[in-house]
């Protein structure tokens, strides 16, 4: 599936910076971001903003971007539990752990949505990471 991922972590530790490896799919304008303004003009591009409890996320959630939140089995009390909405932000989506550490689980349903709704040969701008 050919998607454009962007980069909106803003990284202090260099070991933290996508490496070479990223490059060739991975967008990230984040080393000439200032702040939140410039965060919110790059979100505001976006088809979809998918992400872990950040504030980028909460950024994308306030500004009604559709943002589909990777949260962890035992998440932040916000998310509640048992569900796959948030009542405080209506675009978010959560798709959260069924059991501690399990992020693949988490990351194949991500895939197997953004199949669902972006089928092969559909149009989009891009997604971030």
């Amino acid at each position: 599936m050919p998607v454009r991922w962007i980069g909106l972590q803003k990284a202090d530790d260099l070991a933290k910076r996508p490496g070479a490896a990223a490059k060739p799919y991975l967008v990230d304008w984040m080393n000439d971001v200032e702040d939140f303004v410039d965060t919110a003009a790059i979100i505001d591009n976006l088809d979809l903003v998918i992400s872990v409890d950040t504030s980028v996320a909460h950024l994308a959630a306030a500004m009604g971007k559709p943002v589909w939140l990777l949260n962890r089995f035992a998440g932040c009390w916000r998310w509640l539990r048992d569900r796959e909405d948030s009542p405080w932000y209506p675009a978010v989506r959560l798709f959260t752990q069924s059991q501690r550490g399990n992020w693949i689980e988490v990351l194949e349903r991500v895939e197997d949505e953004l199949k669902q709704r972006y089928p092969h040969g559909t149009s989009y701008r891009s997604f971030v990471r």
